[in-house]
C-alpha cells in the first residue's frame, strides 16, 4: 500500500490548530493529520483525514505514522505554555524540547524516505527573549532577533533551545554521511506575541488573562483582572497568526 501524501499537525486540538485546521480544510489543497493526546472537537475532528490520539514522546507511534504517511509538511504545535511549564519544568522540557527533537527526527526520516525535505513550521515564542528589569526594557527600545536572547522561564528556555535545535537539523544534521542523507528538514521559526482568538480561551499561558478578559466583555461578564489598568502586553489576533504561519509554509526557500 502506498503512503498518502499529507500535512501533520501536532497539539491540533489547542488554539492555534482549531483556526489552523479550519482555514486548511477551506483550502482543501492538503489532506490533514493530526496528532495531540487530547481528542478533537467533533466539529473539527470531521475537516481531517486522520486523527491520531497520542503524545510526540511516544517514539513507537511515531514510527507507524512514518511508515502510514507520506509528511511533506509538520505545523509543530505540541507544547506545554507558559505558566505550566512553570510548575512542571521537567515535564515540561521533556514535551517542548524532547519532544520536538522527536518531531525533527521524525520530519528527518520522512524527507529521507520521499528523498525531499520537509517543511517544518515552528511557532516559538517572545518568552525567547528576557530582559532584567524594567529600566532596561525601557533604554532597549525596538528589540532584534539576536537581542537579550536570555529567557528567564523554562517555557523561554525550551523555545530558544529548540530554534537552534530546528537550525542544526535544517543546516547540519547528518554532514558526515551521504549526501542523500543531509539536512531533510527545512525549519522555519516565528516568534509570536499572545494570540487571541474569538473562537476559542486559551490555557496555561501567561497571558491568559487577557483574553479571558476579552472574552468575559464580549458576554456581558464581568472580570476581575490582576494587573493594573497601566499594564502592556502585546497580542496579535488569530486569523493574523494563522495567515503569517501558512505564508512562512508556502513561500520559496529562495524567497526568506
Amino acid at each position: 500500500m502506498s503512503r498518502k501524501p499529507v500535512v501533520l499537525i501536532t497539539g491540533a486540538a489547542g488554539e492555534i490548530g482549531h483556526a489552523l485546521i479550519d482555514h486548511l480544510a477551506k483550502d482543501g489543497s492538503r489532506s490533514i493529520v493530526t496528532l495531540d493526546v487530547t481528542r478533537l472537537e467533533p466539529d473539527l475532528a470531521r475537516l481531517v483525514q486522520r486523527e491520531v490520539t497520542g503524545s510526540i514522546l511516544d517514539s513507537s507511534l511515531l514510527q507507524r505514522m512514518l511508515t502510514e504517511f507520506e509528511v511533506d509538511l509538520i505545523f509543530h504545535l505540541a507544547a506545554l505554555l507558559s505558566t505550566r511549564s512553570e510548575y512542571a519544568p521537567t515535564t515540561a522540557h521533556q514535551v517542548n524540547v524532547e519532544g520536538t527533537l522527536n518531531v525533527l527526527e521524525f520530519a528527518q526520516r520522512q524527507g529521507e524516505s520521499h528523498g525531499r525535505p520537509v517543511v517544518l513550521i515552528y511557532p516559538s515564542s517572545i518568552a525567547a527573549y528576557g530582559l532584567p528589569d524594567l529600566e532596561t526594557k525601557r533604554r532597549a527600545g525596538r528589540v532584534r532577533e539576536d537581542d537579550w536572547n536570555r529567557p528567564a522561564t523554562m517555557y523561554g528556555c525550551n523555545k530558544l533551545y529548540c530554534e537552534l535545535l530546528g537550525a542544526y537539523y535544517a543546516k547540519r544534521y547528518k554532514q558526515l554521511a551521504a549526501e542523500s542523507l543531509c539536512c531533510k528538514v527545512d525549519f522555519r521559526c516565528v516568534r509570536f506575541p499572545g494570540l487571541i482568538s474569538a473562537m476559542t480561551v486559551p490555557s496555561g499561558g501567561t497571558s491568559d488573562y487577557a483574553p479571558e478578559m476579552i472574552h468575559a466583555a464580549a458576554k456581558g461578564e464581568p472580570y476581575a483582572c490582576f494587573v493594573g489598568p497601566d499594564r502592556r502586553i502585546p497580542f496579535m489576533a488569530m486569523p493574523d497568526g494563522v495567515d503569517a504561519l501558512l505564508k512562512l509554509a508556502g513561500t520559496a526557500r529562495a524567497d526568506l
